[in-house]
């Protein structure tokens, strides 16, 4: 998986617990310990859209691309430079 979620990092810094944000959020604490493992294979905007509410915020915090280790790389010989 290229995208990577922080949201153990956010939460650390903000003080707040897996269940905590789950019931202010309005999801199980089990489908947000998935997100914040990085085990989620997709996130509903509304839900992204409430975690930052809840923790004050942005998606980028939460959010970063991580390059696959394999496969082509953008700019490389195999893109015909």
């Amino acid at each position: 998986m290229a995208i990577r979620i922080s949201l153990d990092e956010v939460m650390e810094r903000s003080g707040v617990s897996v269940s905590g944000l789950a019931e202010r959020i309005g999801i199980t604490a089990a489908n947000l310990s998935i997100l914040k493992n990085n085990r989620a294979r997709a996130v509903r905007f509304s839900t992204l859209s409430a975690i930052c509410r809840e923790l004050g915020c942005q998606p980028g915090d939460l959010l970063r691309f991580v390059p696959d280790a394999e496969g082509p790389q953008v700019g490389g010989a195999e893109d015909g430079d």
